[in-house]
């Protein structure tokens, strides 16, 4: 029986533990903070469940035009932080359930890599428990799944309660009543978005021209252009130099001088991968400069029976990236048949309102000659189940190769674009033509409709 050791317990890690025991193999997984890592407990399930709650005062706020008259609608911090973390907390406990289940031993604790005792295939790990003594075990597999951390700036010291990390927003018993965020990548975006939606001001910090610098440019400024008209104020061409607690609040100093005063500050900068104190240095496997454990496309580091998976390897900060590398990697390692990972098939979502979603090839490729491609974008307000519900921000987005008509990719900018991307990713991933889309009975009236009429204008090239 295989012996499989997985450090780490987020998307990647318990994935792969579920397969490993699936595929029969005698199974360990070291996690810290609890089953679901990170990603469960304090970045990914938080985030979408406080943005829901968000989502819903949008709904409310924006229903004047439906004829629904309301009545002011606001957050309970408290309530919407509570129910953040106890849903966090029951996915975690269903995971742990779920592991338990097909027989995986879960230690609560850290591991690392030790230098093996010279015979061959086998590797050592150092395990330590949060309770308990320290010991030593073995494993024929070693997937290392150890997530990423908010990166800080030294200029902007986080304290937990005026300068914070998104991990710390939801030990807030009050709503900011002006919160700087500084970063406007998809972390800061989303919560930027979030924040103003619960009805604190917002003042979100942009070092390049739009918000969202590396999503599709129409898709960016689609969004950018919502927050303003929503009341946020966007610095774009803009860079933080500093972040400072004040006597009632904080003041965050830009590079021309400008200092913008409020009550609290997210830093939104990126995130470290957590690749220290792992043993990695000493058992040679290779860290790039920044941390990063470099992988193939099925998940091998340099050193044969040690993979890794997930945000540690740099390769998408998603988790179903992560969870895919884990799969990948245990199937891989015992010997079952496999298909190494496709990056250009990678389904991804910004949730922001409205949101942001792609797949496949982007409009630079397109416009830059690097892809031989043809594309289509149809506006949500000529969408009449977005005239409906009054949400005819956005559109969808259609590229097609030009010798075959295979759907090549697409972005969705709207309500619900998280949903509306999978028909789009279906057909990227099955090699669909914009002709075998088109004459996919949709519904009517729906935004998925707006697909298929992207496909139907395509077919006329």
């Amino acid at each position: 029986m295989a012996r499989v050791a997985i450090i780490g317990g987020g998307p990647a890690g318990y994935e792969a533990a579920l397969v490993a025991a699936q595929l029969g193999a005698d199974v360990t997984l070291i996690e810290a903070t609890g089953p679901g890592g990170a990603c469960v407990l304090s970045d990914c399930v938080p985030s979408k469940t406080f943005i829901a709650a968000s989502s819903v005062l949008t709904e409310i706020h924006e229903s004047s035009e439906l004829g629904v008259a309301t009545l002011e609608a606001t957050a309970d911090p408290v309530a919407v932080n509570g129910r953040v973390r106890r849903l966090a907390a029951q996915q975690s406990a269903d995971i742990a359930q779920k592991l338990a289940g097909v027989g995986v031993d879960i230690v609560h604790g850290r591991g690392a890599l030790r230098v093996d005792k010279g015979y061959n295939y086998v590797h050592e790990l150092h395990i330590v428990p949060t309770e308990g003594e320290p010991y030593e075990a073995d494993a024929d597999v070693v997937l290392i799944a150890t997530g990423a951390t908010p990166r800080t700036l030294t200029s902007a010291p986080v304290d937990g309660e005026r300068i914070l990390t998104w991990r710390q927003l939801y030990d807030l018993k009050e709503l900011p009543e002006h919160l700087i965020v500084v970063g406007s990548g998809v972390t800061g975006a989303e919560f930027a978005s979030a924040y103003l939606a619960m009805g604190s001001h917002v003042t979100l910090i942009s070092s390049r021209d739009r918000v969202m610098p590396h999503e599709d440019a129409e898709a960016a400024e689609t969004v950018g252009r919502v927050f303003v008209r929503r009341g946020m104020d966007v610095r774009n061409h803009s860079r933080a130099a500093a972040a400072r607690r004040t006597d009632d609040g904080v003041e965050v100093e830009l590079d021309d001088g400008t200092v913008i005063e409020g009550t609290h500050a997210l830093i939104c900068v990126g995130s470290i991968p957590n690749s220290d104190n792992l043993g990695l240095h000493a058992y040679g496997i290779t860290v790039d400069e920044r941390g990063f454990i470099p992988v193939d496309k099925v998940s091998r580091t340099n050193v044969p029976g040690v993979y890794a998976a997930g945000d540690v390897t740099g390769v998408h900060a998603l988790a179903s990236v992560a969870a895919m590398q884990g799969r990948i990697a245990i199937w891989h390692a015992l010997g079952e048949a496999v298909r190494p990972i496709k990056l250009a098939h990678v389904a991804a979502n910004v949730f922001t309102d409205p949101e942001l979603a792609s797949v496949g090839v982007t409009q630079a490729d397109v416009d830059s000659g690097k892809v031989d491609c043809r594309g289509v974008l149809l506006p949500f307000a000529s969408n009449p189940r977005a005239k409906m519900v009054d949400r005819t921000e956005g559109f969808v987005k259609l590229f097609a190769w030009n010798s075959s008509g295979i759907v090549a990719g697409g972005v969705v900018v709207g309500s619900r674009a998280s949903e509306l991307i999978t028909p789009i990713a279906l057909a990227v991933e099955q090699r669909l033509t914009v002709e075998q889309v088109a004459r996919t009975f949709t519904i009517y009236p729906s935004l998925s409709g707006s697909v298929a009429e992207a496909a139907r204008q395509l077919m006329e090239f």
